[in-house]
């Protein structure tokens, strides 16, 4: 378990013998990490578990506080341990915090292609080991293919493999940024990035947005400020609020990292949903390009895809190799062959489509309130109405069987925390996710 999950356990385990009462407050974040011997990012971690358990109650300017009363579970018991899988082997009846698209009858389309890779003893010898962050060619072939956009189509041997895409963000930053280094990032971004961050000593810097994505002159005023070393983007269905940004703007902020040369991780994970012309295609020469399978396919057997300029392969193998962020052997070939045979095609079609019944089905549900999300996404972004928080919004949510993720998770500025929620779509059964959309409407109508 990681040690911030231990220190949250302590506290929690606190709360509820009652050796910290209701209303007390949390010494400072800053004074919590040099009192226990961590890091201030660590402390940052333990405090947001507590928040999301529904334990304290954060609110800028005063500190963080018990909270008056602990959220019960469904049978009214106090919860004193969270929805974490590390922690945990009871899950929230709904979790609207996973996020993975399933299609009707996937396993049975996955199967053939796993059939004849285990059925061919010399094939399945040579993938039961890592493979080469290069992988093979007719890997990089595939792999090209499946990320062909409108106006974009990568070179083969521009294409690295990671074990997922989380590993192929480190390895784009771990390439491009030192310890100490400062990247830019718009100011909700996807919360695994802030812990890649910490663990590699980067900087986040948040910059500034509108309805149309990043602003292109705040990438430059920041860089003037202190110079950045990349920037962090999601220009494709941003997580969470779904925004895609349009030609237009993605054109501007094009020109402005090719005029300060600045290097841009593109991550494109939720692209399939939404296809159109990437970042890269417009700066094709410092644009890092991150996908994966874990959406197209299933997370428990997945590859990671970095699509990096020539001159930056050798460096980003390099990072992929010191990281341990090596794609498996096996599961690239599963990934070339179920490329090859049409079975990821078959799966993103019925994505989509099951993407749009559930984005229909939260319009419906949540209808009046101001949800921002898309018709091609698998997740919606709820500024919640007043008297609302987001931190008690997801303790009355949990003590319903219902796990939302809280805005704050995705704050990059601690001092600016939306209240809203982000709600996953994709990995609850629809009948479930019906029941829980509508007892979080009657939550938010009827008030804290």
């Amino acid at each position: 378990m990681d040690d911030y999950l231990r220190l949250a356990d302590r506290i929690a385990a606190d709360i509820a013998s009652g050796r910290l009462k209701p209303g007390q407050r949390l010494p400072p974040q800053r004074a919590f990490a040099r009192r226990r011997g961590i890091a201030a990012s660590t402390a940052g971690r333990v405090y947001g578990e507590l928040v999301r358990r529904g334990l304290v109650v954060g609110e800028v300017g005063r500190g963080t506080f018990v909270r008056a009363t602990p959220p019960a579970t469904g049978d009214g018991r106090a919860l004193t341990e969270p929805p974490h899988p590390a922690t945990t082997t009871a899950p929230a009846l709904v979790n609207l915090e996973l996020n993975y698209p399933t299609a009707p009858g996937q396993s049975a389309l996955l199967t053939p292609a796993l059939t004849s890779l285990l059925g061919d003893p010399a094939a399945l010898t040579g993938t039961l080991g890592p493979a080469a962050a290069t992988g093979t060619p007719e890997a990089r072939a595939a792999a090209a293919r499946l990320l062909t956009a409108p106006g974009w189509r990568p070179g083969p041997d521009r294409v690295l493999f990671t074990g997922n895409a989380r590993q192929s963000i480190a390895a784009a930053l771990a390439s491009l940024v030192r310890p100490g280094g400062r990247v830019g990032v718009e100011p909700l971004t996807y919360p695994l990035v802030k812990e890649i961050a910490a663990r590699l000593g980067i900087t986040l810097v948040p910059l500034t947005a509108d309805d149309e994505g990043l602003l292109p002159e705040s990438v430059a005023a920041a860089h003037r400020t202190a110079p950045l070393s990349a920037l962090y983007l999601q220009p494709t269905l941003h997580n969470p609020t779904s925004l895609t940004t349009p030609e237009p703007r993605r054109e501007a902020i094009a020109g402005t990292v090719t005029g300060l040369g600045l290097p841009v991780v593109e991550d494109r994970i939720w692209s399939f949903l939404r296809p159109g012309p990437p970042l890269a295609a417009l700066a094709p020469g410092l644009t890092h390009v991150v996908d994966g399978l874990s959406k197209r396919v299933a997370p428990g057997l997945t590859v990671g895809f970095l699509v990096v300029p020539e001159e930056r392969v050798p460096a980003v193998a390099a990072a992929i190799r010191s990281g341990g962020w090596s794609a498996g052997g096996f599961a690239l070939a599963a990934a070339v062959r179920w490329t090859e045979d049409g079975t990821v095609a078959r799966l993103v079609a019925a994505k989509r489509t099951e993407a749009a019944r559930r984005q229909r089905l939260l319009a419906a549900r949540l209808r009046g309130f101001p949800v921002r999300s898309d018709p091609y996404a698998c997740y919606g972004w709820w500024e919640l109405p007043a008297p609302w928080r987001a931190d008690t919004f997801t303790a009355a949510a949990a003590a319903h069987g219902i796990a939302v993720t809280p805005g704050p998770s995705f704050a990059v500025d601690p001092a600016r925390t939306p209240n809203a929620v982000r709600l996953g779509l994709a990995s609850a059964p629809e009948p479930d996710l019906d029941r829980a959309l509508r007892t979080l409407a009657e939550l938010a109508r009827r008030g804290p």
